[in-house]
């Protein structure tokens, strides 16, 4: 079975197509752009020059919420915007109405949901899972199998470690309280070690530094190093780390 390109999609010069790809009708991909084998370019998905996306890929895909959930959507989302020079991972899925900035990377088997902003340079790493509504800083690198709940914010030059999870709900889906979800919010140079857990609605402070397989139940200051379960306070960011000395 070959591939299946909609006469009513837009291809660039130079577009490498493998075996067995979709792009649906009213997808834009631009030139240099290089498809992989399997990959689904979905109804009115945008690709920037110079991307690469790996075999199996799935870009553009809507939103079909679980009775019950949560989110709800009455229309079709807006359309999947990737800038230039990206590269999609093998077998990850990045949903309509996300915009994801040039020169990022969304790694093998990644998954990026709805209505998330991405910046430029970002690295979302192998196995991470960033749900619907979270804003994520250019430069900010996620390392694999990392877990970002929906309605989380990370700014710029932000890192989280492997399997850093964020929660959203103190309610974990009991009573009305549950639709009033708080993500995390990591402000701009903060840190977060490996095994982590930040508590619905904390925030991290600017170049703040959370050790490994602390369990974060408060705000954080800026430029403190807290570690522990809870977190506490442990010592000053040393002048050397900070951000502005990088």
């Amino acid at each position: 079975m070959g591939s299946s390109i909609s006469k009513k999609a837009i291809l660039g010069r130079d577009v490498v197509i493998g075996q067995n790809v979709v792009v649906e009708e009213g997808a834009v991909i631009g030139d240099n752009v290089e498809l992989g084998h399997n990959a689904v370019v979905h109804a009115g998905t945008r690709v920037g020059f110079g991307t690469t996306i790996a075999p199996g890929a799935v870009l553009g895909r809507q939103p079909r919420p679980p009775k019950g959930s949560s989110v709800s959507y009455a229309e079709p989302l807006s359309r999947l915007l990737i800038g230039e020079g990206c590269n999609v991972g093998a077998g990850s899925v990045i949903y309509a109405g996300t915009v994801v900035g040039k020169d990022s990377t969304i790694a093998d088997l990644a998954s990026v949901r709805e209505r998330c902003e991405i910046g430029e340079r970002v690295v979302v790493g192998r196995g991470v899972c960033v749900e619907n509504d979270v804003r994520i800083g250019s430069r900010t690198k996620i390392q694999s199998n990392a877990y970002l709940t929906a309605y989380s914010v990370l700014e710029e030059d932000v890192f989280i470690a492997p399997c850093v999870v964020t929660t959203n709900d103190n309610y974990m889906g009991r009573t009305e309280k549950q639709y009033n979800m708080r993500g995390a919010h990591v402000r701009k140079g903060a840190r977060v070690g490996g095994n982590s857990i930040l508590l619905p609605g904390v925030t991290v402070g600017e170049d703040a530094f959370v050790a490994a397989g602390s369990v974060v139940t408060r705000d954080v200051p800026p430029k403190v190093v807290v570690k522990g379960i809870p977190a506490k306070y442990f010592k000053d960011v040393p002048e050397e780390e900070l951000l502005e000395n990088q």
